[in-house]
């Protein structure tokens, strides 16, 4: 027998998908719990990566809770870890939490 792919057109037509990468991320950073999207955007305002020290500071002098929540997101795939620097895993993702 041979193998081919079978869809149903009709559903995908009636699916909402964003047109573009940016209102895709956006949606799926909106469908986190809060407290991650609050931690998603304080780290975008400081670019593209931040060294752990710094979310250390933020914790204390500004009693914030991000660790567990970024942690969240890196499950997530919004972001990369290295040593003691997390990254968002691509500059849109950055993007995205930045204009929430």
């Amino acid at each position: 027998s041979r193998r081919r792919w079978e869809w149903e057109e009709e559903k995908i037509q009636s699916m909402k998908i964003p047109d573009d990468v940016a209102e895709l991320l956006t949606n799926s950073i909106g469908r986190l719990p809060s407290d991650v999207q609050d931690a998603l955007c304080t780290l975008s305002c400081f670019g593209a990566s931040i060294h752990l020290d710094i979310v250390d500071v933020l914790e204390r002098d500004l009693d914030l809770q991000l660790q567990n929540s970024l942690e969240v997101a890196r499950k997530e795939g919004f972001l990369e870890k290295f040593d003691r620097t997390i990254q968002f895993s691509h500059d849109r993702v950055q993007e995205s939490a930045y204009n929430m």
